[in-house]
C-alpha cells in the first residue's frame, strides 16, 4: 500500500486550486457511495482531488487509480479493509471501470464497511454495467460534463463570472465585464478547443483525437466484449458521424455501407452516447408515445468535430452542436417539429447574424439564437451567452 500512498501524496501537491468547477457544489458528499462519470479529460480526477485537499484530513483519505499495477497482484476490498484498519475513513478509487468486476466489490465495501465513505470515478458507460452488482439502492451517481463557455473564460482569464438562468439569458442578462472585454474574442477559440479543461496544454487537437480513439478502440469495446471485427466497424460509425453531424439514422444505408448489422446499430449508438462521444436528440414524447424516436445524433461537442473532420466543419451544425451540448445539461431537449430545438414548451431557431424568423412565426413562445452578435434583443439571443447556463 504505500507505493499507493506515495503517489497519492505526490499527486495531491500537484493539484491545482485556483480554479473550481461548480460541479463540485452539486455533489451531496455526505453519501456513503458516490459515483462521478464523464467523458475521458472533463476533470474529474482533478476534482476529486481538489475535493481532497479543500475538505478532507490527508491521512483519513486515499486516491488511487484502478489501473495502478498494484492491483495486478491485490483486490480492491482488501486494499479497502486494510485502509479502513488503520484509520481511513475516505477512499477515491479513479479509473474504476478498469478493474475487472469491480462492483462486486464496490458492493463488498459497501455492505460490510459501513464507516468507510467510497467514491468512484469513470466512464459514463459504467452506468449501464449488464451483468454486474446491483448499485443502484446503493449509490448516487453524477455525470460531469466538460467546460461551458462560462467556466472556460474563467479558467482562461482568472475571472470569477457567475451562471445564469434560463430567463435571464433570454433577457441577454449575464454577467459578462462588457465595460473591458468582448465576448466574441473568446468565443471562436472555445468552439474549436475550449470545452476540455486541458485546452491551456500544448497540441489540443492531438491529446483530444487520443481521448476519443482510447474511449472508441478501447473502452467501449472493453466493456461490450466486442470482437476485433465489431470493434472496427463501431471507430468505423464514429468516422461517419464525425463527417456527417448532425446526423439523422438510417439504418438501412449505415447497415450498407458500413456492413454493420442493423440490429447491432442501436446498441453501437447507444454505446457513444453513454460513452459521451455523441449526443442523441429525440423528438417529443407526447400522448400514447412511450419511446420517443431518435431524430438526430451529434457529436458530444464542437471540438470534437474540428479535431475528427477532414475539412473544416459545417459552422451551422457546429452552432447547433453547442447549443445542445450546454442545454441538455440542464433541461430535456427534444427536436421541434417547426425548428431545430424545444425546451419546456419554448421553440430555439440557431443560425448566423442573418438568420429569419420564418421558423417561429407561429409559435406561442420563439427565440432566434444567433452567432456573431454580442447583444440580445427582443427574441432574438446571441448563442455565446447560453454558454453561461452552467
Amino acid at each position: 500500500m504505500q507505493s499507493l500512498l506515495n503517489s497519492y501524496r505526490i499527486l495531491l501537491e500537484l493539484t491545482p486550486m485556483s480554479f473550481f468547477r461548480n460541479f463540485h457544489s452539486e455533489i451531496n458528499w455526505d453519501n456513503r457511495l458516490i459515483g462521478i462519470l464523464g467523458a475521458k479529460g472533463v476533470g474529474k480526477s482533478t476534482l476529486i482531488l481538489q475535493h481532497i485537499k479543500q475538505m478532507d484530513s490527508r491521512d483519513e483519505s486515499l486516491y488511487v487509480q484502478a489501473d495502478d499495477w498494484y492491483f495486478s497482484s491485490h483486490r480492491l476490498f482488501d486494499l479497502a479493509y486494510d485502509f479502513f484498519k488503520k484509520g481511513g475513513k475516505y477512499l477515491y478509487i479513479d479509473e474504476i471501470h478498469k478493474y475487472r468486476g469491480w462492483s462486486f466489490e464496490i458492493k463488498q465495501i459497501y455492505d460490510q464497511l459501513p464507516l468507510l465513505k467510497v467514491v468512484y470515478s469513470g466512464s459514463s458507460i459504467l452506468d449501464l454495467d449488464k451483468g454486474g452488482a446491483d448499485l443502484s439502492r446503493r449509490t448516487i451517481e453524477y455525470i460531469m460534463p466538460g467546460l461551458s463557455f462560462r467556466e472556460y473564460l474563467n479558467l482562461a482569464n482568472g475571472w470569477n463570472l457567475r451562471k445564469a438562468t434560463l430567463n435571464e439569458i433570454l433577457q441577454g442578462n449575464v454577467d459578462f465585464p462588457f465595460e473591458k472585454e468582448r465576448p466574441l474574442k473568446y468565443f471562436k477559440d472555445y468552439q474549436k478547443s475550449g470545452y476540455y479543461p486541458f485546452f491551456m496544454e500544448p497540441e489540443y487537437q492531438i491529446r483530444l483525437r487520443r481521448v476519443i480513439m482510447t474511449s472508441v478502440e478501447q473502452d467501449i469495446p472493453k466493456y461490450a466484449e466486442m470482437s476485433l471485427a465489431a470493434a472496427s466497424n463501431l471507430k468505423k460509425l464514429m468516422y461517419v458521424l464525425a463527417q456527417n453531424v448532425p446526423y439523422k439514422p438510417n439504418y438501412s444505408e449505415l447497415e450498407r455501407d458500413l456492413g454493420i448489422s442493423r440490429n447491432l446499430l442501436p446498441d453501437y449508438i447507444e454505446y457513444l452516447a453513454k460513452s459521451k462521444m455523441i449526443n442523441v436528440l429525440k423528438e417529443k414524447a407526447n400522448g400514447i408515445k412511450i419511446l420517443q424516436k431518435v431524430e438526430k445524433l451529434y457529436l458530444n461537442n464542437p471540438n470534437m468535430a474540428y479535431a475528427l473532420s477532414e475539412a473544416e466543419p459545417n459552422i451551422g451544425n457546429v452552432r447547433e452542436t453547442l447549443f445542445f451540448t450546454w442545454m441538455k445539461e440542464k433541461f430535456n431537449v427534444t427536436a421541434s417539429p417547426v425548428s431545430d430545438f424545444e425546451i419546456e414548451g419554448k421553440t430555439f431557431e440557431v443560425g448566423g447574424k442573418n438568420k429569419k424568423k420564418k421558423q417561429i412565426q407561429k409559435v406561442s413562445e420563439g427565440y432566434i439564437v444567433k452567432d456573431d452578435i454580442e447583444y440580445a434583443y427582443e427574441n432574438i439571443v446571441p448563442l455565446w451567452m447560453f454558454g453561461f447556463i452552467y
